[in-house]
């Protein structure tokens, strides 16, 4: 077991590395108000684009920038569901072609689960 410990440091040590001739990127301090009346500071970097709104670290609500801000409404696309990729490949007709096709198949037991296929019928009973 003393193969495996470190030698020279404890866990938990500090950092030996020290911020002496270190250039911190320019930053920008933004201030919030939430709608609950908490002021808090964030800072941003220089150049990064500033949201109007920010979640409140006290109480969750949305906090609105202090320096007057402008709120922007983005262009949302909806969201493509997975028919709509689908209309994009196949036509109606042709869509309706294969279900007719695997309907098919699942019926006469050629695929899907034992509990789904019809039952054969038999030839006519000889009497």
């Amino acid at each position: 077991m003393s193969d495996r410990a470190l030698r020279g440091t404890r866990l938990g040590a500090q950092s030996f590395e020290d911020e002496r001739g270190v250039e911190m990127a320019p930053r920008t301090q933004i201030s919030y108000e939430c709608s609950q009346g908490h002021d808090f500071t964030l800072v941003f970097a220089h150049d990064a684009e500033i949201p109007t709104l920010w979640e409140c670290p006290r109480c969750g609500a949305e906090g609105m920038r202090q320096d007057g801000g402008v709120v922007e409404d983005k262009n949302v696309k909806p969201a493509r569901t997975h028919w709509d990729m689908l209309r994009e490949r196949r036509s109606i007709p042709e869509l309706e072609d294969i279900l007719t096709e695997r309907l098919e198949l699942l019926r006469s037991g050629e695929i899907g689960p034992v509990h789904l296929h019809r039952p054969r019928r038999s030839a006519k009973r000889s009497a």
